[in-house]
């Protein structure tokens, strides 16, 4: 986080500490404050759930009771609400998560250099690290030739390569982006998939579509796509080329087999960077054995030029409840 930026917050902000251990946090902004609130108040309530404290919308103020440590672990939180609201316009229901961990109030004072080195700025938001692990990974993404992940859906694998290759792509340090994955139904047989070619692999290609769209208007990636900056492709379709100026993603990785990891590997060319990403638990080959993602890490993590970065249920920045399930099954898996 900017620390100038939030210095500028907290002059927004006013803080009243009343005898019966309330605090209210004042603002004079209503714009902003009806943005943290959320509507019908389902910020303040998702934060009172959470943190375990009692928190009301008044006139201009939101008043939190509770114990004092509670109360400015709820203060902090919203200074961070405040700042997020301010960078991106909105707030989701992750925000409102980070806004009550360790890791992200603890970025949140860093003096202003460190904390901008990690904070992914697209057209239509920033994107910033919400783990530790996170930070490792855009680092590594940023400064590695290769970089492999693993770890289970909605930590921020696939989301944050594409953050950073769009970045990559928009300051024109590379022309092209790549973005691919194995044409694996995920355990069902969908039978004759009607249309073209494009039409076929389109399904299995969706998510990455997604991460796109959440980062630039839709009108300027079917722009990209059609002058080819943005390329999105299944893993077949990959051998034989030559990657260069290029930012590649292989997305779905635990879907692959070693022969095309590393055939995806070696197309790397000069000036590019490649992203293998998967989750080992979610196995779609008809043998799991088969899959190279596992091997992969092995066999390369020693090598100076790959990062690896190895993603658990701590790491899930979506609904609070995935992490509990991701852990469940992990759970029974060790049983």
């Amino acid at each position: 986080m900017k620390k100038s930026s939030l210095n500028t917050i907290t002059k927004d902000l006013k803080f009243v500490y009343s005898k019966n251990k309330s605090i209210s946090i004042v603002f004079q902004d209503n714009l902003t404050l009806s943005g943290v609130v959320g509507e019908l108040n389902s910020n303040l309530k998702e934060l009172e759930k959470l943190s375990g404290s009692d928190i009301y919308f008044r006139g201009n103020s939101i008043i939190i009771k509770g114990n004092q440590q509670k109360n400015e672990a709820v203060k902090r939180a919203i200074v961070f609400l405040t700042e997020q609201f301010k960078s991106n316009g909105s707030l989701e229901k992750k925000d409102i998560v980070s806004s009550l961990d360790t890791f992200m109030l603890e970025e949140q004072n860093k003096d202003n250099h460190q904390s901008l080195d990690y904070i992914i700025k697209t057209p239509k938001r920033s994107v910033i690290p919400r783990s530790k692990k996170q930070k490792d990974y855009v680092r590594a993404l940023k400064e590695s030739e290769i970089t492999i992940s693993t770890g289970p859906a909605g930590t921020g694998k696939t989301f944050l390569a594409v953050a950073v290759a769009l970045t990559m792509l928009l300051e024109k340090k590379i022309e092209r982006i790549i973005l691919s994955r194995p044409a694996v139904e995920a355990g069902e047989r969908l039978g004759f998939l009607p249309g073209d070619m494009k039409d076929k692999v389109d399904p299995y290609l969706r998510p990455l579509y997604d991460s796109l769209y959440d980062l630039l208007d839709f009108e300027k990636i079917q722009k990209r796509i059609e002058i080819g900056d943005i390329e999105i492709a299944p893993l077949a379709f990959m051998r034989g080329r030559t990657l260069k100026n290029s930012f590649a993603i292989l997305d779905e990785a635990q879907n692959a087999t070693d022969i095309q990891i590393k055939m995806f590997l070696t197309r790397i060319g000069e000036n590019s960077k490649i992203v293998v990403n998967g989750d080992p638990s979610q196995i779609d080959l008809p043998n799991k054995s088969y899959s190279g993602l596992n091997s992969s890490k092995k066999l390369l993590g020693h090598l100076n030029e790959i990062s690896v970065v190895d993603f658990d249920h701590k790491d899930v920045v979506r609904n609070p409840l995935v992490s509990k399930i991701v852990q469940a099954y992990e759970d029974k898996k060790n049983d």
